[in-house]
């Protein structure tokens, strides 16, 4: 059709083209803000949010000071292994010393010493029992340490297992938040696109065509772009079903039209010639036999034969001849190309 255009309606016909891609981008940017802001319409859950607060406040308490509680006795038991560290310390000190006295005693055999060698063991008993007394505290330390720690290990699986009950109330709630948000979005692409569908079918071509198809392409990218990445999928069952429900539709309206159009060529070629090439807009005919068809059925035609003056096909006439000079012309032009005087009608 490009090659009937005059050269200014050509820039004119681009320029409105921008205009269409400008007024949808702007659509679409609005549309998407509002798609975009629409899970704003629902509470924002989270896990907090399905938990009992009495048990898990009492839980998480019970938490924090068996932590308090497992801190202070691991303080405790370092303090009591370092006391025991160095009553074991003492203790090996005393027995050196004392067997080092001891085999000295031997080799004098000084009978003045038994007295010492009393005062010795003695002392080292003491030493033995303060390192048992330091040993007995570590243990206890110990023992201590042990039943906090499991006391906060039997808190936090009572706290697990409470967020794995509520998990599963928050999930199934996040489901439903999510079909509830696809559903506004459903609500609101739906309408666009059966208006989409409505002007593509009776305005695409009227004097605001360039709002139409800003309006159409705004409304193609709503629903492909803003809303089938949230078609919930349950495994691909509903994607898959809704493609092939969108497949179907576009195929029978597919089928539907191209029977109609069939059937309108069929009535049109049973028409008479003159009243054919009446039917035809003129910027239609000539962007049909820049193609080298025919603008009557259009199949293909060899418009550079110069035997050929009517389609083969449906015979509505290519060619004829000026009335003024007898050239040989185009029978959809007005004028003559050789002599420029007005075709017959």
């Amino acid at each position: 059709m490009s090659k009937a255009l005059r050269w200014s309606e050509r820039w004119f016909r681009f320029g409105l083209w921008l205009v269409a891609l400008a007024f949808g981008s702007f659509l679409i940017g609005l549309g998407g803000n509002i798609v975009e802001n629409l899970p704003r319409v629902e509470t924002a859950l989270t896990l907090e949010n399905f938990l009992d607060p009495a048990a898990a406040g009492k839980l998480r308490a019970e938490i924090d000071t068996a932590q308090q509680a497992r801190q202070a006795a691991q303080d405790a038991l370092d303090q009591a292994e370092l006391k025991l560290n160095v009553a074991r310390a003492d203790a090996a000190t005393a027995r050196d010393t004392f067997a080092n006295w001891l085999a000295t005693r031997r080799a004098t055999e000084r009978p003045e010493q038994d007295r010492e060698l009393i005062a010795r063991t003695a002392q080292l008993d003491a030493l033995k029992a303060a390192e048992r007394k330091a040993l007995a505290a570590v243990q206890a330390q110990q023992q201590v340490l042990l039943d906090q720690q499991q006391a906060e290990a039997r808190a936090q699986s009572a706290l697990g297992e409470l967020r794995a009950a509520a998990a599963e109330r928050y999930h199934d709630e996040m489901r439903s938040q999510e079909l509830r948000v696809f559903g506004y979005r459903l609500a609101l692409t739906l309408p666009l696109l059966g208006v989409a569908g409505w002007l593509f079918a009776k305005q695409r071509k009227s004097t605001w065509w360039p709002f139409v198809w800003g309006f159409i392409y705004f409304a193609l990218f709503a629903f492909f772009v803003e809303l089938v990445p949230y078609i919930p999928s349950y495994g691909g069952w509903i994607r898959y079903s809704v493609g092939i429900v969108l497949t179907v539709l576009v195929g029978r309206y597919a089928i539907l039209a191209l029977n109609r159009y069939l059937e309108r060529q069929k009535q049109a070629e049973a028409l008479p010639d003159v009243e054919r090439r009446k039917e035809l807009s003129y910027d239609v005919a000539l962007a049909r036999l820049g193609k080298k068809v025919c603008p009557g059925c259009e199949r293909s035609v060899d418009l550079s034969n110069t035997a050929i003056d009517y389609c083969p096909h449906c015979g509505i006439c290519l060619f004829d001849h000026c009335t003024a000079c007898n050239e040989r012309k185009s029978a959809f032009a007005r004028f003559c190309h050789a002599c420029g005087a007005a075709a017959k009608s």
